[in-house]
């Protein structure tokens, strides 16, 4: 679909679709005068904030309401001095100076001290690129980061393949060791990235990168956005964790959360010059009252000038390939989103959408994309906003992908409340494939989402207590059976019918147990549940690993069926047997979910005069299964008659919850 408008859905709105799009593109023209490209104006992280001159230091700092600034620290005792107060540059809101060499030095901590008319206030400078937590007073200052030796980058970028299919490993640092700890970024480099590699993911998507004071928010209530969170090590330490998944062929992307920001005034942007405006929309709508956040003011050009530079410096400075952009949703509706189905068109057309959220969203991938041509970019938008993951050219946001919610919604509701006899093929097979013709989706079963407190993983839900008892290698109880059997199945049919790419949070591919719990007050401070247990991936006494080497399978099948995403899918069955069958690119995957009956000869149309060969399925042995389907069989088609005409058809044996994937034989 070149445009939104070839939609006949979309024709009662053209005026809306257009008048979005325009708004997007004259606010960037406001931006740059036309002068530059808007990621050269997305530069302000280039000059606020302190920086190495020639001749010693300089720092500046936006603080329209502030009536003096000081910086105070390590240099100065933590007490104002004269050679360390700001000043206001004449016909701006920007206070700055410059400093000798000796003055500041690597590794001081360092703040601001502001004042405002009836108030002041210690803050943390808003372009601080690192800052650090004392571990007496738990308070956080910024920190200069300036090593006499620079990190050197040893690899470059992987190349994007043309018609590229993300197979994405999302992960956490911090809870990536076994250990009840927080996990370090050297260690998830030495200890993880090798298992992202050899389970065979091509993008490692990282959560919670950007500083946030609170460790339980999961990342997503930031208080520093240039700044990598130090909980997890050093700059130098995030950039050769970026550097060494380059080396080994994996792309990394991060969330980014310009969504909202946390409510913090001393170590965040809340009242950060005294005012709420600032950063933020003032009174009510300046509050996230779900989120207990602050909401941006997408209308502001200072705003935008903060939160596009942020885009462009991620890329720029620790060579990240993308983001997933948390929030779209909570955007781009005054209200958010919450508790809104979005059942009609006339829902994203009746003024509850933030026309400004909307032209910051555009111009956000435009700058991303002309920094990074090859970068892509991720929406977590629940509500199907038309042209969220369609280019600007057609009227739409720019998202290369859109997070394909609604699938792990639909895989928990039938593990949860749906008997087996009564999951609907047609259903499913409609959920995993509906998405707007001009959008690509990340497809997935579930992400972090899905585990977090209240809320269990996939493989927790459909076996429960039982894997405390049932995962042994000799043990075959009907619930671990089951919960195996579908898990396998789930993720087959996700992946294969993905819409562009698809996702998989760290630990869940060989069947992760429990939930996911945060150290905090409520819980003892207890990171029980704040890690993942490898042990159980890798104990060959343990079902655990079958499942992870399934998953490995799978994934390495995808990536050798290249370019999966852009080829059709030819649905062969789909029928009350409870059989699912398609033919994607060289591959047919068969899913039998009858969870009682197994079907001997059962026939499938197929193309005429292909054949096809047995390439894995989900009963083998070493998947945990009971090897009842011969391998590497090759299949010939009969012609037969299926009651309306003659077709021909490959005669399969589909045991009972087990899918099979077959690769033709050219």
């Amino acid at each position: 679909m070149a445009s939104l408008l070839d939609d006949e859905y979309l024709k009662p709105y053209e005026g809306a679709v257009k008048g979005r799009s325009q708004h997007a593109y004259d606010r960037a023209m406001q931006l740059t005068t036309g002068r530059q490209s808007l990621s050269d104006w997305a530069q302000a992280h280039e000059f606020y904030g302190l920086h190495r001159t020639k001749d010693g230091w300089v720092f500046r700092e936006w603080a329209p309401n502030a009536t003096s600034m000081w910086i105070v620290g390590d240099f100065t005792g933590w007490k104002t001095a004269r050679e360390f107060e700001l000043f206001r540059i004449p016909g701006t809101d920007t206070w700055g100076r410059e400093f000798p060499a000796e003055a500041i030095r690597h590794g001081d901590n360092y703040r601001l001290e502001m004042r405002w008319e009836g108030g002041r206030g210690e803050r943390i400078p808003a372009y601080a690129r690192y800052v650090v937590q004392d571990e007496t007073t738990k308070l956080y200052s910024a920190k200069v980061w300036d090593p006499p030796k620079r990190y050197v980058w040893r690899n470059a970028t992987p190349p994007k393949p043309k018609g590229f299919t993300p197979l994405i490993y999302e992960a956490h640092v911090g809870m990536a060791s076994e250990e009840r700890k927080v996990a370090t970024y050297a260690e998830f480099r030495d200890n993880i990235l090798p298992r992202i590699k050899a389970a065979g993911y091509n993008t490692v998507q990282l959560m919670a990168i950007m500083e946030h004071p609170y460790y339980g928010s999961f990342g997503y209530h930031v208080s520093s956005f240039f700044a990598a969170s130090s909980r997890f090590g050093t700059p130098d330490d995030l950039k050769s964790l970026v550097d060494a998944a380059h080396g080994m062929g994996l792309r990394v992307v991060m969330d980014l959360v310009h969504s909202h920001a946390v409510k913090n005034e001393r170590d965040g942007l809340g009242m950060f010059d005294g005012t709420e405006y600032q950063y933020f929309h003032s009174g009510a709508k300046g509050w996230h009252k779900a989120w207990d956040s602050r909401c941006f003011d997408y209308g502001k050009i200072d705003v935008l000038h903060f939160l596009l530079s942020n885009c462009r410096f991620w890329l720029d400075e620790y060579r990240f390939d993308g983001y997933r952009f948390d929030g779209v949703t909570s955007m781009l509706f005054w209200d958010h989103g919450l508790g809104e189905a979005f059942t009609n068109y006339g829902m994203y057309f009746n003024g509850s959408v933030d026309d400004d959220a909307w032209a910051y969203l555009q111009m956000a991938n435009r700058v991303i994309h002309e920094v990074r041509p090859d970068a892509i970019t991720i929406a977590e938008d629940v509500s199907g906003m038309p042209g969220c993951a369609a280019p600007a050219s057609g009227f739409g946001i720019g998202f290369d992908y859109r997070m394909a919610m609604g699938e792990p919604d639909f895989w928990f509701k039938l593990a949860e409340k749906v008997r087996d006899d009564d999951w609907p093929m047609g259903g499913l097979y409609w959920e995993l494939t509906n998405k707007r013709s001009e959008e690509k989706v990340v497809s997935y079963v579930e992400s972090h989402d899905q585990a977090l407190v209240g809320g269990k993983t996939f493989f927790f839900q459909l076996a429960d207590a039982a894997v405390y008892w049932g995962m042994g290698k000799d043990q075959h109880g009907l619930e671990i059976e089951r919960a195996i059997a579908l898990h396998k199945m789930a993720r087959l049919a996700t992946v294969a019918l993905n819409g562009g790419a698809y996702l998989n949070f760290m630990g869940n591919e060989f069947g992760h147990p429990e939930w996911i719990d945060f150290p905090r007050a409520e819980n003892g401070w207890d990171y029980s549940h704040a890690r993942r247990q490898w042990s159980l991936r890798d104990d060959p006494n343990l079902r655990f690993k079958a499942l992870g080497d399934f998953d490995a399978e799978m994934i390495s099948a995808v990536a050798k069926n290249r370019n999966m995403h852009l080829r059709p899918i030819k649905l062969l069955a789909n029928d009350p047997d409870k059989v699912l069958a398609f033919i994607r690119g060289d591959l047919m995957f068969v899913f039998n979910f009858n969870p009682v009956e197994s079907f001997s000869g059962y026939g499938i149309t197929v193309p005429p005069a292909t054949q096809w060969r047995h390439f894995f399925d989900t009963d083998e042995e070493r998947f945990g299964g009971q090897a009842r389907i011969e391998a590497g069989r090759t299949y010939s088609p009969e012609i037969v008659n299926d009651g309306k005409e003659l077709v021909q058809q490959v005669k399969l044996y589909l045991p009972a919850r087990t899918a099979v994937v077959l690769r033709h034989v050219k």
